[in-house]
């Protein structure tokens, strides 16, 4: 898999229009086209048909948690789109993993379930307000192994959890990790960030990238300058293997 390809260049826009504008700008530079609930609640299906037109992997990341039914038939529906990957949250339980994992399954045989473990912008102080002990780490890899027990085999988990991970499940895991910003970028709301580099060597196959491609004044040129970083950390010996590339 070429290095562009792992780049995953989240459309974090209001606005269809402004979105495929967006996309358009760093179309030949990342492999994944995101769609997160911003852009999906605002424009709903044409949202995720931007990736089709512009010949680019889509990644549905719809966040989905609910009771098993209603998760089974969401996920038939996000099959329809041509999506490649699709999020649900780990803690909606085993049945609904399970659920979910079957009918993408049965429906689109493209169509990787990633379970997301614990978001990127919480940490151990956030999680012990939840009533949730240990930490982050700990908590990542408790509903990772939940999931992949119930058939999951795609994550999406921050840098900080990446390499146990990878460690934990092996090359057949599908890791996408979020919060990934270029060194001396503005972490934002993330509390647990890594470079594109460091996610890379540390195992993650995909990672995802938005404000700092989105924002710069040349997306472009941020992309390829990414890229350049992934291909630099796959030529690493000490990269891991993965599933993919």
């Amino acid at each position: 898999m070429m290095p562009k390809r792992r780049i995953v260049f989240a459309l974090d826009y209001p606005t269809l229009e402004q979105a495929m504008a967006g996309a358009q700008r760093v179309r030949g530079e990342v492999g994944v086209l995101k769609v997160g609930l911003e852009l999906f609640v605002k424009e709903g299906p044409p949202a995720l048909a931007i990736a089709g037109k512009l010949g680019l992997d889509l990644f549905a990341d719809l966040k989905l948690c609910d009771i098993p039914e209603t998760v089974d038939r969401a996920i038939a529906s996000v099959a329809c789109s041509g999506a490649k990957l699709v999020t649900v949250h780990a803690s909606g339980g085993a049945a609904m993993l399970s659920r979910a994992v079957e009918r993408a399954r049965r429906e689109n045989a493209d169509l990787t379930v990633l379970a997301v473990t614990a978001l990127t912008s919480l940490d151990e102080h956030d999680l012990a307000s939840q009533g949730i002990s240990g930490t982050a780490s700990e908590h990542v890899l408790r509903l990772a192994r939940l999931a992949w027990n119930a058939g999951v085999r795609g994550f999406v988990c921050s840098a900080a959890e990446v390499a146990q991970l990878r460690r934990e499940l092996g090359a057949q895991a599908i890791l996408v990790t979020p919060g990934v910003r270029p060194a001396g970028a503005e972490p934002h709301d993330q509390k647990r960030v890594a470079t594109p580099g460091q996610a890379i060597k540390d195992g993650a196959d995909f990672i995802v990238v938005g404000r700092p491609i989105r924002d710069a004044a040349d997306p472009a040129a941020a992309a390829r300058a990414i890229a350049a970083e992934i291909a630099s950390a796959l030529a690493d010996p000490a990269s891991p293997p993965r599933q993919r590339g």
